[in-house]
């Protein structure tokens, strides 16, 4: 995904902050990403996003159903 743009609405790894997010935009040079569940969008350097794995969405997902069930996020 690095050389071109993530189209919008698919899951990306942010290399920077090994994290995964929806692709919201882009912005200038970068790609806006919001984590899985909602949350605060961030600005990744388009060399640092390439396309999730199933195993890394998985993942994610399921570390924002536990902290939804703990009550950490809504």
């Amino acid at each position: 995904m690095s050389a071109a743009r993530p189209p919008l609405g698919s899951y990306a790894w942010d290399t920077g902050t090994s994290r995964v997010g929806v692709v919201m935009g882009h912005q200038g040079p970068y790609v806006q990403l919001r984590p899985l569940g909602g949350g605060r969008e961030w600005d990744a350097a388009p060399d640092r996003v390439r396309a999730a794995t199933p195993a890394e969405r998985i993942s994610a997902a399921t570390a924002y159903a536990n902290a939804r069930s703990r009550g950490e996020v809504p």
